[in-house]
C-alpha cells in the first residue's frame, strides 16, 4: 500500500485506544497497470482494517486491472464491467452504514 495511505490511516487512529476509525463501515477499491488491479495493496489494507477494528465491506472486491486501457485519456473510467463492480460495492457500503446506524 502507498505510505502515503498508511501515513493517513495512522494519523487518525491516534491516539492509542481513541482511532477515529473504530467500527467504522469501510470499502476498498483499487486500479492499477499490472494483471493484478491492486490486489496485495487491498489485502494489506485489509490487514489493518483488522487491527483498527473497522467494518469492510467484502463484495465485491474491485480490483480494476490494466488500467491503462479501463480509463480514457481524461481519466475517466470507461470499462463498464469495473463501473458495474464500483456501483455494487458502494451500493452495499450504504446498506452496511445504513445496518451500523440501528
Amino acid at each position: 500500500m502507498p505510505g502515503v495511505l498508511k501515513n493517513a490511516i495512522d494519523c487518525a487512529s491516534r491516539p492509542y485506544g481513541d482511532s477515529a476509525w473504530r467500527g467504522k463501515p469501510v470499502a476498498v477499491m483499487g486500479a492499477s497497470v499490472s494483471a493484478f488491479g491492486g490486489a496485495r495493496a487491498q489485502y494489506h489494507l485489509r490487514q489493518c482494517f483488522v487491527y483498527l477494528d473497522m467494518l469492510p465491506i467484502n463484495h465485491p472486491e474491485v480490483m480494476i486491472a490494466h488500467a491503462g486501457q479501463a480509463f480514457d485519456g481524461d481519466d475517466r473510467l470507461v470499462d463498464e464491467g469495473s463501473r458495474a463492480l464500483i456501483r455494487e460495492l458502494l451500493d452495499n457500503l450504504v446498506r452496511w452504514t445504513r445496518q451500523m446506524r440501528k
